[in-house]
């Protein structure tokens, strides 16, 4: 399923995720000694730098969603070396006004080489260093990866 078809309307997902909450993917790509992170255009986490990372839809394998969200927003075939942490959204209700989300954050590897921007405009960047504007759960993980 690509991100053009998405299983229910942004309205859906509103209404559905502001009840019950929502399970993410989401990988921590390090490489030369650096994180990989998108700049956000959509609504959600707008402007922030944040960790690829994407809903897991309904039935769909957690594999499955790591393969489709590098795609999206890396357009690169990972390596999953395996599950690491999970990491649970507190802030999300004063970002996007609703919402509780819990990630499952997979440490993941890589042969191909990243793009500059990704399919939806988004910057795609290695960081040594943890940015100003950032996620603030992805703090947490940086911190981690980047020995701060």
């Amino acid at each position: 399923m690509s991100k053009k078809e998405r299983p229910f309307t942004p309205e859906q997902f509103k209404e559905i995720y502001s009840k019950v909450p929502r399970i993410t993917v989401e990988i921590a790509l390090k490489i030369d000694n650096g994180i990989v992170m998108t700049h956000r255009k959509e609504a959600s986490w707008n402007n922030l730098w944040h960790i690829p990372g994407a809903t897991l839809y309904y039935q769909e394998s957690i594999d499955n969603a790591m393969i489709r969200l590098a795609h999206e927003e890396l357009g690169i075939t990972v390596i999953n070396q395996g599950f690491w942490q999970y990491l649970e959204y507190f802030s999300e209700t004063k970002y996007r006004g609703y919402g509780s989300t819990i990630g499952l954050v997979f440490l993941c590897t890589t042969n191909d080489e990243l793009p500059q921007i990704n399919e939806t405009g988004e910057t795609v960047a290695i960081w040594k260093q943890i940015p100003d504007n950032i996620v603030p759960e992805h703090r947490i993980i940086l911190e981690k990866l980047l020995n701060v």
